[in-house]
């Protein structure tokens, strides 16, 4: 088995050490910019200055909202717009399919503050037992549930042989100092237990794709793949997604996998193994983001 490659990695003090020859910024949200309560004073004014010197900033999230809905969030929490310049979420491309299938009644699993993906669409929602669909946005009580709660009722979807529609592949997320349960993590026992699941949202091309269009329409062209960097706090989605898309990742360290970096200031092959496995590791490792 290729062991992977630690020549390469190296940690980082700050962006400004990364991105000579960077043209375009893909970063994540929430991690990176919040966490869910709280703005980083620090990676805001990161990535402006990157903006500042010419530089163009897609914000790549799993929220399952619409990008505006996002940028409202944002702006609650002092971040300032002049930190990106368009946002893509997974709400945006969960909204084009189900708005591809209005005649079809679905089941929202998810809580109330999801339902602007839905705006403006005349959607059927109905119960499990009389859904031709599943769209997922997350528990609908993330504050106490787990996808343990789910287990009876995917059950029950998979009797009726429903299609699960994840527009968050989060399997969790940071939300002060505690861990949430995502839509991913529903996602992924619904699979496991031989349901069929449609992912929108990192690490899948499709939100990649339509960040690159949005940078090229920002910048008047389409910028090679060696001049884009992505950022992100997970290894399952901004990491796995950066590989799969042939990007260079800066990877956040005081994420959801903290506890894994904690005390660790030597990329060895050993860590590199057991933080990354298989996959090829991030450009550099950060703590927090910072210019």
């Amino acid at each position: 088995m290729k062991l992977p490659d630690v020549t390469a990695l190296r940690f980082a003090d700050r962006l400004r050490d990364l991105t000579s020859g960077v043209d375009v910024i893909l970063s994540d949200v929430w991690g990176v910019i919040h966490d869910g309560v709280h703005g980083f004073p620090d990676a805001c004014k990161a990535l402006q200055t990157f903006r500042a010197q010419g530089g163009t900033v897609i914000m790549i999230t799993n929220a399952p909202r619409p990008a505006d809905s996002v940028q409202r969030q944002l702006r609650k929490m002092e971040i300032s717009d002049e930190t990106y310049d368009a946002i893509v979420s997974s709400g945006d491309l969960t909204r084009s399919f189900v708005a591809s299938r209005l005649e079809q009644p679905l089941l929202q699993i998810g809580p109330e503050r999801d339902n602007p993906m839905f705006r403006g669409l005349d959607v059927k929602f109905t119960t499990l037992e009389n859904a031709e669909y599943i769209v997922c946005t997350g528990p609908y009580d993330d504050e106490v549930e787990t996808e343990e709660n789910y287990r009876g009722m995917m059950e029950e979807a998979l009797k009726r042989n429903l299609t699960f529609v994840c527009a968050n592949p989060d399997m969790v997320v940071e939300r002060g100092h505690r861990l949430i349960t995502c839509a991913g993590a529903i996602a992924e026992l619904y699979r496991s237990l031989g349901g069929e699941v449609i992912f929108y949202g990192k690490p899948h091309r499709p939100i990649y794709d339509r960040a690159l269009e949005l940078a090229a329409e920002k910048r008047g062209g389409t910028t090679p793949a060696n001049r884009i960097l992505a950022i992100g706090d997970s290894v399952r989605t901004d990491l796995t997604g950066a590989n799969l898309m042939g990007l260079d990742c800066l990877f956040l360290t005081r994420g959801i996998h903290a506890v894994d970096f904690e005390g660790l200031d030597v990329a060895d092959e050993f860590s590199v193994r057991r933080l990354f496995g298989d996959a090829k590791p991030p450009l550099a490792l950060m703590r927090d983001l910072k210019w």
